[in-house]
């Protein structure tokens, strides 16, 4: 029987092949051993701190997951479990686009509704843990602080 590692899928190397990239200078990193084994280090660093980064980023009021996802092309310019992951986010969300066009309006005004909970409840999470910034105009600071949990 012959040892094969479960990681890595198919292509143990987890990386894409020198031979398979578009361009001269990665071609050229790949083709060296201790080079590519230094790139790949600082892409899956790099591409790890961005993911984490977006993480933290989620549950605040802006970009979180687009952050996660541009820390995940990151990580899929080198590395084969990204691109799945990838292209796993691609079907599930062309699945749910589907599904959406589908639906009924009230099961779309449903899920907007849910949408909008969603950030109001961010935005009074994040106000809450931070209080209110001073930097709002006077009406909306005040508005804010009447709102109930958030008085400081």
């Amino acid at each position: 029987m012959i040892w094969r590692p479960h990681w890595g899928g198919r292509d143990h190397n987890v990386t894409l092949d020198a031979a398979d990239d578009d361009w001269e200078w990665r071609r050229r990193i790949r083709s060296n051993p201790h080079s590519h084994l230094i790139y790949r280090i600082i892409v899956g660093l790099v591409g790890a701190l961005v993911v984490i980064l977006g993480l933290i980023l989620v549950p605040l009021p802006g970009q979180g997951w687009l952050v996660v996802l541009l820390g995940l092309v990151i990580l899929a310019s080198e590395f084969e479990f990204a691109q799945r992951w990838l292209h796993l986010l691609k079907r599930t969300l062309k699945v749910w686009t589907e599904w959406m066009k589908v639906q009924p309006w009230w099961v779309k005004g449903l899920v907007a509704l849910a949408t909008f909970a969603t950030v109001v409840a961010a935005f009074w999470a994040v106000f809450l843990i931070g209080g209110v910034p001073g930097y709002l105009p006077d009406a909306v600071e005040e508005w804010l602080k009447s709102v109930p949990g958030l008085a400081r």
